[in-house]
């Protein structure tokens, strides 16, 4: 039963050729993997065979190393392998788009018939926000680029470039904002370790899955400087989302002495441990994101202030920023937005000074209050 999940490695020795034998729908099947020249050992071999062994397991398509892809899902199998992006966050999203839109309308498709024209029509008629669409057509675009990277097609311009998508650049619904009283009342509704989470969130402009990433070795107390350089997603550490994203922020001196409050009350205090570190997983694991936003959830509603993703306190950094009169360019830095990285690296380092000082305004809208009232 083993050799017919998983197949098996066998030597040619007539042609010195080594063959990948499995079983589909009752039949013994072949593929070949490469000559003796290529694999000296069988290990090698069934090394190389890496590829059809995972797509048997998974019952998908086997196709030969190396050969080209017939079908749309013939590439995608091997693009998931060579190509899809390696973080595990930004891989679950290609694998939503592709399994949920793309599979069902092009699987058994010929690659050349993924052309502009049916594309975009198929596109059109599809129940999805502007920016949905062009998250699917970016990943066909890609799909294509593949192809002719490994040769199955001819080079040539992609013609999924011609695709274009109205309102690509419009929000279907605005984000939400906290004001400041809105946001002290939250926190009032908050136990710890949320209310520091929450603080730090806003006042750093964090991504959930960068706050709940965060370790006490990631704060220079002596500096006040605080090390962006990871991210947690469905409990699974990774890189942060982009590049400009790993960064170190200046702390101001209120915002350090509140996490020094919750440093000396944690179960969870030496360099190594997560600061947000959840007593449910001995502090093994930070608290998941959806713990995290079911208290949320259950803090706004008690606040009076409706429906709260963890999201918004990013949003709100930025409007408070920008409500203190903050340069642009400095908001960016302090957001670590990645798609406008030339207006930021125009100010160069030399911010330091004045990202601090926007800093230290968003911590004493935030902080000062709820200090004095707790």
């Amino acid at each position: 039963m083993q050799r017919q999940r998983c197949g098996s490695v066998v030597l040619d020795k007539r042609i010195s050729r080594w063959n990948f034998f499995y079983w589909e729908n009752g039949k013994r099947r072949s593929k070949v993997i490469g000559t003796l020249s290529q694999y000296k050992t069988k290990a090698t071999a069934w090394r190389a065979a890496k590829e059809m062994r995972h797509a048997l397991e998974n019952n998908h398509p086997v196709t030969a190393r190396g050969s080209s892809a017939r079908t749309l899902r013939e590439l995608i199998e091997a693009y998931r392998w060579e190509k899809m992006p390696k973080r595990s966050d930004t891989r679950k999203g290609y694998e939503s788009w592709i399994k949920v839109h793309i599979l069902p309308r092009w699987g058994e498709s010929r690659i050349p018939e993924l052309q502009a024209r049916p594309v975009q029509m198929w596109l059109d008629s599809l129940n999805l926000a502007p920016k949905s669409k062009v998250h699917v057509r970016g990943i066909i675009s890609a799909l294509w680029n593949f192809a002719m990277w490994r040769q199955d097609i001819p080079m040539q311009v992609n013609p999924i470039s011609l695709v274009t998508i109205s309102r690509a650049t419009k929000r279907v619904r605005q984000p939400r904002v906290l004001t400041v009283e809105q946001f002290r009342s939250l926190v009032s509704y908050l136990h710890e370790p949320f209310a520091t989470m929450a603080l730090t969130c806003l006042c750093f402009g964090l991504r959930i899955s960068e706050c709940l990433a965060l370790k006490w070795s990631d704060i220079d107390w002596l500096n006040g400087v605080l090390r962006v350089e990871r991210g947690i997603v469905a409990q699974k550490v990774d890189s942060t989302k982009t590049e400009q994203s790993q960064r170190s922020l200046a702390i101001a001196t209120e915002m350090l002495e509140r996490l020094k409050l919750w440093k000396q009350v944690s179960e969870f205090s030496t360099d190594d441990d997560w600061i947000f570190a959840s007593p449910q997983r001995l502090g093994r694991l930070p608290y998941s994101y959806t713990g995290v936003s079911r208290i949320l959830r259950e803090a706004a509603q008690r606040a009076g202030i409706g429906h709260l993703t963890t999201h918004a306190f990013r949003h709100t950094c930025r409007t408070w920023l920008d409500s203190k009169g903050t340069p642009v360019g400095i908001q960016k830095r302090l957001l670590r937005h990645s798609s406008i990285v030339t207006t930021m690296d125009r100010y160069g380092d030399a911010l330091t000074n004045d990202m601090r000082e926007a800093h230290c305004k968003i911590v004493n809208l935030a902080l000062s209050p709820i200090a004095n009232g707790r």
